[in-house]
């Protein structure tokens, strides 16, 4: 057996700076957090049927272990708050009940590969929910975007209107980027969905433990296999892979807010959220209509960010086999799920107004990029020519005044020719075109482009992801249903055993 006993403990019950000093209680670190407790029943529960099954411990033993066992988790679940996820908390209450034989429950095992163990279950257990928020909120926005395939709407470039584009296009971007983290968080799973209990303290033991009966009553899909790695190495950049993703998504969920929360900049925006819930109005100013429920995600989002930040924060510039890195539940998910279900309601509260979107594009001169490019395809105009014609025709127009189709076909010839020295090669018939938003946004033939028939294929296909990561999880989950009514069953037996004894 190893670190069965305080003397390796990273901290003793009385460490001083838990004493009202508004540090770190070191025990903490090792007490609890997510569902630590009943990771640790189950862990316990697991180790004692392999324990009986291999002979390391005699059946007779295990069974009155088993029967132990069974007793904490009852009086657990009648308890309030929750006692401690720490076994050296744990063994001194087993050990009230069996007598001195409880301690063989932790044969070959560590309080290093117990952490390790509830916090990759704590971690598994966070990604399904997250995988699982992920996955509706994708849905919302597939939603509201197979309504607005042909909703023309301006997109900025260093916060300036660059070119329209419609508003399927751009929520389609969102569930495109929430789907890749989707894919990180599902390979982040498969890599912590790998057992490190029997490592023990970083070395294994000389009992021979079968790692690989205990991983598939966890749930496991596997073994961390290396010891050492188990428990100091893997333990950290498990943890980092999930903040990463996390991270990630806070970024790209915070610049969503901030796109919406710009335009109530404007006396009448063209996207924002319905009223009710998700607005307030202004305690003083009766007009004012306050988008709370943005301000709350960006806030949230950038809290996000910041939790995700401190995991890396704690791992970093540490010897292997520090406390710091050792939290039973190092990647929360109480965070990414509250700001995954307000980005819910936000999704769910998006208003579009068609005819505003449409006049702020009409209103600048977002569609003369169109002008370069039709010149050298009609007339096999160098395209820097065209650019430049461009360019000279919005400073014509802006210093009149005028919008872009205000600007009569006589000028726009007159400054080409200006400029070239040759005849303007489109007619007023083209050239009005050629300016207008629905050529420049329909007209498109680039794979990925706003066109309603590359949308709608883009669409469809973000669809099938979705309906494919909702299989994946639910056969994820179904798998830990299936491994935890296996391992109840198993224990139960071993523990039912004792009262016929």
């Amino acid at each position: 057996m190893s670190d069965s006993t305080r003397t390796n403990a990273p901290a003793s019950d009385a460490t001083p700076a838990a004493a009202g000093t508004g540090a770190l209680d070191i025990n903490e670190v090792f007490r609890g957090g997510g569902r630590s407790v009943e990771f640790l029943d189950q862990i316990n529960k697991a180790s004692i049927v392999m324990l009986d099954a291999t002979g390391i411990v005699p059946h007779a033993i295990a069974r009155r272990i088993a029967n132990g066992i069974a007793q904490l988790i009852a009086q657990e679940r009648r308890s309030l708050p929750q006692r401690s996820a720490d076994y050296l908390d744990y063994e001194p209450r087993l050990t009230a009940i069996v007598g001195m034989d409880a301690s063989r429950l932790h044969t070959g095992r560590s309080r290093q590969d117990i952490a390790s163990t509830i916090a990759r279950m704590n971690l598994r257990d966070g990604l399904l929910k997250e995988l699982e928020a992920l996955a509706t909120v994708r849905e919302k926005l597939l939603a509201v975007a197979g309504r607005h395939t042909e909703t023309i709407i301006p997109a900025y470039t260093h916060g300036v209107q660059a070119q329209p584009t419609t508003f399927a296009h751009y929520l389609h971007a969102l569930a495109a980027a929430l789907a890749r983290q989707t894919e990180r968080l599902q390979q982040a799973y498969q890599r912590i969905n790998r057992n490190p209990l029997g490592a023990a303290a970083l070395a294994t033991s000389s009992f021979p433990i079968d790692r690989e009966r205990l991983a598939v009553l966890l749930g496991f899909e596997g073994l961390v296999e290396n010891a050492y790695d188990a428990n100091h190495l893997a333990s950290v950049d498990g943890a980092l892979e999930v903040a990463s993703a996390l991270a990630i998504a806070a970024v790209q969920i915070g610049q969503f807010a901030q796109d919406i929360h710009a335009q109530y900049a404007e006396p009448t925006p063209w996207f924002m959220l319905a009223t009710g819930e998700l607005t307030g109005v202004s305690s003083i100013m009766p007009q004012k209509r306050n988008p709370a429920a943005l301000e709350q995600l960006r806030a949230q989002a950038s809290i996000m960010l910041g939790e995700m930040q401190t995991v890396f924060l704690i791992a970093h510039n540490n010897r292997t086999g520090m406390f710091d890195y050792r939290k039973y539940d190092p990647v929360p998910c109480a965070t990414p799920l509250q700001v995954l279900k307000l980005l819910q309601q936000v999704v769910d509260g998006i208003v579009v107004n068609k005819e505003r979107a449409r006049a702020e594009v009409d209103a600048d001169y977002s569609t003369t990029t169109e002008i370069a490019d039709a010149l050298m395809q009609e007339a096999g105009v160098p395209f820097r020519t065209g650019h430049h014609f461009a360019s000279k025709l919005t400073d014509y127009g802006r210093g009149k005044g005028l919008t872009l189709h205000e600007i009569p076909y006589t000028e726009a010839a007159r400054i080409y020719e200006a400029e070239t020295k040759q005849a303007f090669p489109l007619n007023e018939t083209d050239f009005r075109k050629v300016i207008s938003a629905e050529h420049m946004v329909f007209g498109r033939r680039g794979t990925g482009g706003p066109q309603p028939a590359e949308v709608e294929r883009m669409l469809s296909a973000e669809r099938e992801s979705v309906t494919a990561d909702l299989a994946w999880l639910k056969a994820g989950t179904e798998h830990r249903a299936r491994a935890e009514a296996a391992l109840d069953k198993a224990f139960a037996v071993l523990a039912q055993q004792s009262d016929r004894n």
